[in-house]
């Protein structure tokens, strides 16, 4: 598998995610129907914060050899975020009564990434000549 593609789509991904947190906290919040308060937009800013941290730590590891023991951490950072995030979407879909076509968006493409990053961690790379 070519790790290049799934780190560049990924960091493309949470970078998308990261930068509309970060500028339309206001309007995801409305968009989401929650309680408006100071606690939900700072918890929508740490997790854009999150997804850039993200975005940019797959950008930076786009050229580096991943899978088997090569860059593990990055590997096993990137299965738990989207594996969890996955489940946790999952879960969660029968039980949204509103916008459940964003949810089961997000859980199909979670679920891609995971077990894309899955495969990537239980493999060792080829090596390119």
């Amino acid at each position: 598998m070519n790790t290049k593609i799934v780190m560049v789509s990924s960091a493309f991904f949470l970078g998308l995610i990261g930068i509309t947190l970060s500028f339309f906290t206001k309007e995801i919040d409305v968009y989401l129907n929650s309680d408006s308060n100071n606690a939900s937009l700072l918890f929508l800013q740490l997790m854009s914060a999150l997804y850039l941290g993200f975005a940019l730590m797959n950008w930076m590891a786009k050229d580096s050899r991943i899978g088997g023991i090569y860059n593990r951490p990055i590997a096993i950072g990137n299965l738990m975020n989207f594996g969890v995030g996955a489940l946790a979407l999952i879960k969660i879909v029968s039980k949204i009564e509103f916008h459940n076509e964003v949810i089961i968006g997000l859980a199909i493409i979670y679920s891609i990434f995971a077990i894309c990053f899955a495969y990537i961690f239980r493999t060792h790379p080829k090596i390119e000549k």
